[in-house]
């Protein structure tokens, strides 16, 4: 007797639709073949991408052309003879290592300060009981409504008391913890599972140990999320730094751009310099996010997941 007639034997075989007289196991592959909207989808997707990757491609070309082919018509996209001829006179007419090392001395300690606040708020907030917690994580989704703009004045006359105006600290201190960031932080941590902290407690383990050698290894997906956003923001913040700087010295990479091309003595209309100097702006940008892109989505898609 076969296998396949032996009393109480499973049959391995795809099931197939009443009605359906194909071969078992073709159903799936055709209704793979028979969906008409993953083609569309992909064009779609396609469309947009380009849409919003232009003005980017646009720029980077922008950067190495000559003077001539940045005012063709028509326009010129991909250069014919490329040059580095922008970023030799933007160097020259512009102290580009000045500006750029103040814009990372500036976005990299804002981006430690949140890591290191925000991770500590939303730890308090999602795994510690104490009295007005509740409260405290209202004031957080309050201050996520408040407008950036309406701070700007409060926080130039507190600096100004402070005598923070033209330093470092001006730049970084009113931007050391945000919102934002304690929220992300507050959704991700309470996703670890509260007998792991409980257990850490009873081998003797101190709050101190367990934020730092338990919690913050399992919150990495949003650690990069959060210094992405936050590094992204700092690099590009041009308002603040305007108001808070007046010494050229103190200025920040788009400051310093932005004088610059409002210096008829220096930038001369030369739009080959500013989209040179501003393909210098995004770079340090997209390689941040390149390298921590893999972490990045993780975190967007876990975050406030219990």
């Amino acid at each position: 007797m076969s296998a396949t007639s032996a009393p109480g034997a499973v049959s391995t075989a795809p099931s197939k639709e009443p009605g359906d007289t194909r071969p078992a196991g073709t159903t799936s592959k055709a209704k793979k073949a028979r969906n008409p909207r993953r083609p569309l989808v992909y064009v779609l997707l396609s469309v947009g991408l380009l849409i919003m990757s232009a003005p980017f491609l646009w720029m980077a070309l922008s950067a190495f052309k000559t003077p001539q082919e940045l005012t063709a018509s028509p326009p010129v996209w991909i250069p014919t003879d490329w040059t580095l001829e922008n970023f030799r006179e933007l160097l020259d007419k512009l102290d580009l290592p000045l500006y750029f090392m103040n814009s990372v001395i500036v976005a990299v300690l804002v981006t430690v300060s949140n890591l290191v606040f925000c991770s500590m708020l939303g730890y308090a907030l999602a795994k510690l009981n104490f009295a007005g917690r509740n409260k405290i994580f209202g004031l957080v989704l309050g201050a996520l409504m408040v407008p950036g703009n309406l701070m700007l004045l409060p926080l130039f006359v507190l600096m100004s008391k402070l005598h923070l105006i033209d330093s470092y600290a001006g730049l970084v201190l009113p931007f050391a913890a945000g919102a934002f960031g304690v929220f992300l932080m507050r959704q991700f941590m309470q996703s670890i599972p509260d007998e792991l902290l409980e257990a850490a407690r009873m081998d003797g383990a101190g709050e101190w140990y367990i934020f730092w050698r338990i919690v913050m290894p399992l919150v990495k997906p949003a650690l990069a999320t959060l210094s992405i956003f936050t590094f992204l923001g700092s690099w590009n913040n041009f308002v603040w730094p305007l108001i808070a700087t007046n010494d050229p010295d103190k200025y920040t990479l788009p400051v310093a751009l932005a004088t610059f091309a409002t210096d008829p003595n220096k930038a001369g209309g030369s739009n080959g310099m500013l989209m040179a100097g501003s393909l210098l702006v995004v770079l340090p940008v997209v390689v941040l996010f390149i390298a921590l892109q893999r972490h990045f989505t993780q975190g967007i898609a876990t975050a406030g997941m219990k």
